[in-house]
């Protein structure tokens, strides 16, 4: 098992595991790999160096890296959209119309989520309903690693 180090056009680094070089390269070129922060599809492969421990001396921790750093921030905003689909319900295209019966009280007040066009959005806006617009990555619903 080979573990690698992605990269997607957008600079959102993560992990890849793959049986080998060559399934890497197999399942890049029929665009199989998504970033898990944006759905992107255009992924590299970034360089990464073995750690070796040849020998029984600890080395001090190095300082934190900028990559570090933007890993946590990464993760953090993955568990953020993760709390946010488990506290909400999904209408899906459905949004506008839930939107509108929750605002003018045909329906119980609930949290939701779902998909709207930007007409709908501007409609909505136009009613004095507030929406907020979360690019969200296929595949939130699920496992995301």
């Amino acid at each position: 098992m080979k573990v690698l180090d992605l990269r997607c056009a957008h600079g959102h680094g993560f992990e890849g595991w793959f049986d080998s070089e060559d399934d890497f390269l197999e399942q890049n070129g029929r665009g199989l790999i998504e970033c898990p922060l944006c759905a992107d599809r255009v992924i590299q492969r970034m360089p990464s160096a073995p750690r070796l421990n040849l020998s029984g001396v600890r080395e001090e921790a190095p300082a934190p890296r900028a990559e570090a750093r933007a890993a946590d921030l990464q993760a953090a905003w993955l568990a953020g959209m993760r709390e946010l689909m488990a506290r909400t319900e999904d209408v899906g295209e459905a949004f506008a119309e839930e939107a509108r019966r929750i605002h003018y009280g045909e329906t119980a007040p609930r949290h939701i989520r779902g998909q709207a066009t930007p007409e709908e959005r501007e409609a909505l806006s136009d009613e004095g309903i507030e929406t907020l617009m979360l690019p969200l990555p296929r595949g939130l619903d699920g496992p995301v690693q």
